[in-house]
């Protein structure tokens, strides 16, 4: 009895890092706002995670992507999100008046 229960967790535990390896492996966070998932087709999607919404480049649904591209677009939508903060961060440090200056 024993051993099935913990046969039991072990394929909850696997199933619970699969989720967690399509979902991007990243936490859910202000830093990482774009996260990837398998559909019922075997085909990748990258979408925001607070949405569920696959997420749209230059016109173009990120859907339909091999398991590789759904990484590639993922990791890189998440990089340029947390370059953009980092940016805005540094502005508002600097002074009111520094996030238009370049606006102008």
């Amino acid at each position: 009895m024993n051993d099935r229960i913990n046969q039991s967790q072990r394929r909850r535990d696997a199933a619970a890092i699969a989720i967690w390896d399509n979902e991007g492996g990243a936490p859910c966070s202000i830093e990482h706002q774009v996260g990837r998932r398998i559909e019922a087709d075997r085909s990748w999607t990258v979408y925001h995670v607070f949405t569920g919404i696959p997420v749209h480049v230059d016109g173009q649904a990120m859907t339909g992507m091999t398991r590789s591209d759904a990484t590639s677009g993922m990791m890189s939508l998440n990089r340029r999100n947390a370059g953009r903060r980092r940016e805005r961060i540094r502005l508002e440090a600097l002074g009111p008046n520094s996030t238009t200056a370049g606006n102008s």
